[in-house]
């Protein structure tokens, strides 16, 4: 591919490129340094204790778990065998299939979830929503919709590629 055949981004577009890659981590890394410091716990931990609250029973089969949160399967078990550690969450085998395995939130683990909640969403308030007109908030979630309709179907394969030999759900 020659530079003639190529799309490079336009100077605009670059610079809306680089202004949001540089909002997005720093927002995340005051999320994650505001949930550190009053809960003990990074962002990418919380997001799984959401998830596992948002869940039936609780509880989440690993695989499942680590698609919600967008994580290699080997990742969210390190995470998951963290927050077990913490009594916050328990793992077990999955009925009737022994490969998988399943996450289950536990009543310390949801109590530490709704300890933290409140100081997170002021965090998200405060940094995002509030900066927000009406408008831009209609047109961030539009923005955000058409870019995870077509990020889903990029990010299962590529999950499907960082976990090739990987039983089913038990990395």
């Amino acid at each position: 591919m020659t530079d003639s055949d190529f799309r490079w981004l336009t100077d605009e577009e670059q610079r809306v490129w680089r202004t949001f890659m540089q909002a997005y981590r720093d927002f995340n890394a005051h999320l994650d340094r505001q949930l550190r410091r009053d809960s003990g716990m990074p962002v990418a931990y919380y997001e799984i204790l959401v998830m596992l609250s948002e869940a039936p029973g609780r509880a989440l089969r690993m695989g499942e778990l680590a698609e919600k949160v967008s994580s290699s399967r080997s990742r969210l078990s390190h995470a998951v065998t963290a927050l077990e550690k913490s009594g916050y969450v328990s793992r077990c085998a999955a009925d009737g299939d022994r490969r998988g395995q399943v996450a289950t939130l536990t009543e310390t683990g949801y109590a530490t979830l709704v300890a933290a909640a409140p100081g997170h969403v002021t965090e998200v308030r405060t940094h995002l929503f509030d900066l927000l007109t009406p408008e831009q908030l209609k047109a961030l979630g539009d923005i955000a919709e058409s870019m995870g309709a077509k990020m889903r179907g990029v990010c299962e394969v590529e999950r499907a590629q960082d976990d090739e030999g990987c039983a089913d759900d038990g990395c």
